[in-house]
């Protein structure tokens, strides 16, 4: 997948992260190196990781295929960087949007001969999983993104169920932005006061240990076939028709409520595919251009909460692009289509 890139508070936010802090680890293509260099001149197997730049808030994750690199970014920072090694010829990476589904640190494959497979988050029921393993500088793996097993470890540290991760041919910096009101309202002051309200007391899903009985919930924009869709730990809890003011095109596009402010809902956004029609428009459009009716927006509203998703796709949501208790929106299993 291509797609243009926006330079500009963008840039400024991925906070300098071209560099990382070196860790002292022994070299090695499975165990990792962290090292302070400039990310396009990292060698496989090597990683860098600052935590520091960014110590709390949202974690996104972007695994780039053309790049061969995982970019992790903390509150809309760039934090880490690191080399991988997604699908070979055949068992091709599938791009697209993806959630931590399951977590196991000790994790074997039931598929490939009790593979160890160190450190794994799972982002498919059917066997796609960041975790550690062999970097030989190329695509290798099954379909997974394997990891410097020391960046695994990082990372296994910092996500959550729920955590997006966004695999694709192309990659942007995130960008913060507040939104008056609830997305998919008018905006007026009333609304913004009943959209802040609802967080009142609610956390992000990083303070929810796993199985807790508070819901992870996610919203699903198709532009293709014009809906959304209200998802709750893996399930749909309500529908609707949408509507989509100018271009019928959206982009690809994750937001992730971090709460409220002063001004509305804040939100940490990253895209993987800009809007076509209008790439260098402020992310801030693209979601006025949207409305739903009022009772699934009150539904929304009731089931707010910091962590929250919202994928905007253009792409249909068909049954063989999201199925199951999977939340994936995928694009191809090709990762250059």
């Amino acid at each position: 997948m291509t797609g243009n890139k926006t330079v500009d508070r963008r840039a400024v936010l991925s906070g300098g992260a071209g560099f990382g802090l070196a860790v002292g680890m022994g070299v090695g293509s499975t165990i990792g190196q962290g090292v302070v260099k400039e990310v396009h001149d990292l060698r496989p197997g090597e990683f860098t990781w600052h935590p520091d730049r960014s110590p709390k808030g949202p974690v996104a994750v972007i695994v780039s295929i053309p790049e061969q690199r995982v970019h992790v970014y903390r509150n809309g920072i760039r934090i880490a960087v690191s080399t991988c090694s997604t699908g070979k010829p055949g068992h091709a990476t599938p791009t697209g949007v993806f959630v931590v589904l399951q977590k196991d640190r000790h994790h074997r494959s039931s598929t490939y001969n009790n593979a160890p497979m160190p450190n794994m988050n799972r982002l498919t029921w059917s066997g796609i999983a960041l975790h550690a393993g062999n970097l030989p500088g190329y695509p290798a793996s099954h379909g997974c993104v394997r990891l410097p097993f020391e960046f695994s470890a990082n990372l296994f540290g910092i996500t959550h169920l729920g955590t997006p991760v966004i695999i694709s041919g192309s990659r942007s910096d995130p960008w913060e932005l507040v939104h008056p009101g609830l997305v998919l309202g008018d905006g007026a002051e009333a609304s913004m006061e009943k959209a802040v309200s609802a967080l009142a007391g609610k956390k992000h899903p990083s303070d929810w240990p796993d199985g807790h009985s508070q819901p992870i919930t996610s919203v699903l924009v198709s532009a293709a076939d014009r809906s959304i869709r209200l998802i709750e730990d893996g399930r749909e809890v309500a529908f609707a028709s949408l509507s989509i003011g100018g271009s019928p095109r959206l982009g690809e596009h994750v937001f992730t409520l971090r709460g409220a402010s002063g001004q509305g809902l804040s939100w940490h956004g990253v895209s993987h595919h800009p809007d076509p029609d209008r790439p260098a428009a402020p992310e801030e459009a693209l979601l006025q251009r949207l409305r739903a009716d009022g009772a699934f927006v009150e539904e929304m509203r009731s089931r707010l909460h910091p962590g929250m998703l919202m994928v905007v796709t253009d792409l249909p949501v068909s049954p063989d692009r999201r199925t199951g208790t999977d939340f994936v929106v995928m694009a191809d299993s090709d990762p250059h289509a």
